[in-house]
């Protein structure tokens, strides 16, 4: 019996401990989440669809241009570099895709590329747009594909930059912390050491992808790099790498359908998403792609060369238009 009330009073304490040591990691990432907050207020709309909230800008009048951000980010890594250089003539909209920047997931959703392809289908028939030209940024260039498989009728075009276009079946190195299926562990890494170790290793994350060109001194603020630092965004963020794995491969299979213009921009150092495995591999697998090469540049071309994005954009829209 004694050792019994041993044992017991060694598992209470252990509980005790461990709960004492998740509310002090949960309390600290809150407090982080609320400064990063406070340092990058939401600046656009809210719209609901489907159960989702979804937050967006939209600027300028004319073709319209939805712009897809990847993994990890949100709407500002395309207004900071490109908005306030485009030309007149175009309407230029961002979005935070669900579970990323200030949107947020319906209840139940997941993050695959199919329901993230009907989320944007959805979006541009909730604002009324004409058939725009899609924008996509590394996993946003994935669902843009996948919004022209699935719903074709809905866009005019795709323009991709640095887009995650295979899936391996490997987990990429650097990417395991994200890996997370389970949603209850998931929960638990968001609010305890995720976000913590996500601040102390802020800077190395943006080296590896800016690298080898470096990210801006503003990233933080103007791009919105600070909102990276809440548990929300963590949660979102591995949920879509988790998800976007299940279906990718079959969808992957059906690139040979895509029947709309559609533009490739890689930079030849880009050190998240091979150039030759993501862009050259897509050569022959959608009628008349057209590929541009950006030598030297990472794998944020929109911030290392914003007049060339521009330019590839624009051509891309004239070809819609």
């Amino acid at each position: 019996m004694e050792i019994l009330i041993a044992i017991i009073g060694i598992i209470v304490a252990i509980l005790i401990a461990a709960l004492i040591a998740f509310l002090f990691l949960a309390l600290a990432t809150k407090r982080i989440a609320l400064d990063a907050e406070r340092r990058v207020p939401r600046s656009g709309k809210i719209v609901a669809i489907d159960g989702n909230r979804i937050h967006y800008i939209d600027e300028g009048e004319g073709q319209p241009i939805l712009f897809i951000h990847g993994l990890g980010a949100q709407l500002h890594q395309f207004r900071q570099p490109l908005f306030h250089h485009f030309p007149d003539g175009f309407r230029l909209i961002a979005l935070d895709r669900p579970g990323s920047g200030y949107s947020r997931r319906a209840r139940g959703a997941g993050g695959t590329l199919t329901e993230q392809a009907t989320v944007i289908r959805r979006f541009i028939e909730t604002l009324k747009l004409e058939r725009p030209l899609l924008v996509g940024h590394s996993l946003g260039g994935a669902i843009a594909l996948a919004t022209a498989i699935l719903h074709p009728d809905s866009i005019s075009g795709l323009a991709l930059l640095s887009p995650h276009t295979q899936t391996s079946g490997k987990v990429p190195p650097g990417f395991e912390p994200l890996y997370i299926r389970s949603p209850l562990r998931r929960w638990l890494t968001a609010w305890t050491v995720a976000v913590p170790m996500a601040r102390k290793y802020a800077t190395q994350t943006l080296a590896f992808i800016f690298a080898p060109q470096k990210a801006p001194a503003d990233y933080m603020t103007e791009g919105g790099g600070y909102l990276g630092l809440r548990p929300s965004h963590f949660y979102g963020t591995s949920t879509d790498f988790v998800d976007a794995r299940r279906d990718g491969p079959e969808l992957e299979t059906r690139y040979g359908e895509i029947a709309i213009p559609v533009g490739i921009l890689f930079g030849t150092a880009d050190r998240v998403t091979d150039h030759e495995v993501h862009g050259l591999g897509m050569v022959g697998r959608i009628s008349g792609l057209e590929l541009e090469l950006a030598e030297g540049v990472g794998h944020m071309p929109q911030y290392a060369e914003p007049e060339k994005v521009i330019a590839f954009i624009r051509r891309m829209a004239a070809k819609t238009a």
